[in-house]
């Protein structure tokens, strides 16, 4: 299932950083060669960088390439990095489903509610916000995965 996921989420993401090249690029054309800039382009490479660096987290913490501070792990035995681990990923699937996860959805929610669409493309913003509790189901997706599977993520 990982390795599933892993494709579809490397492939969304590739797709959304290439929509977002052609963005900007059509900005920097119609602004210095048609001399007349595109409104609507800022506005989608904006909302795509979100989406991406949202997404990308998710991506990254799947692959273990997150940011981390390895200081006591390599001082343990096999048995106790099993158990930090653990550790770590109950505090990072805690995180997740109370911030990105409940927090997003309400988040998500009240943009709905209250009707707040973007400026330029008249998007509603909690379409945009989405991304934010998709990405903490996707890290507790992979988080549990490798909770399951500690000896495919041993340090």
């Amino acid at each position: 299932m990982k390795r599933k996921l892993d494709k579809i989420l490397g492939a969304l993401l590739v797709f959304l950083m290439a929509v977002m090249v052609v963005a900007v690029s059509w900005q920097v054309f119609s602004r210095y060669i048609l001399e007349s800039s595109s409104s609507f382009t800022e506005e989608i490479a904006r909302y795509l960088l979100i989406w991406i660096g949202i997404l990308g987290a998710a991506y990254v913490s799947g692959q273990q390439q997150h940011l981390s501070i390895d200081l006591l792990a390599p001082k343990l035995t096999s048995h106790n990095r099993l158990r930090l681990r653990l550790g770590i990923n109950v505090l990072i699937i805690l995180f997740c489903l109370t911030v990105l996860v409940i927090g997003g959805s309400n988040l998500v929610y009240l943009n709905y509610l209250l009707g707040q669409t973007s400026a330029a493309l008249n998007i509603p913003l909690g379409a945009i916000y989405t991304v934010i509790p998709i990405s903490g189901i996707l890290i507790i997706i992979y988080k549990v995965n490798e909770m399951l599977n500690p000896k495919d993520y041993l340090l």
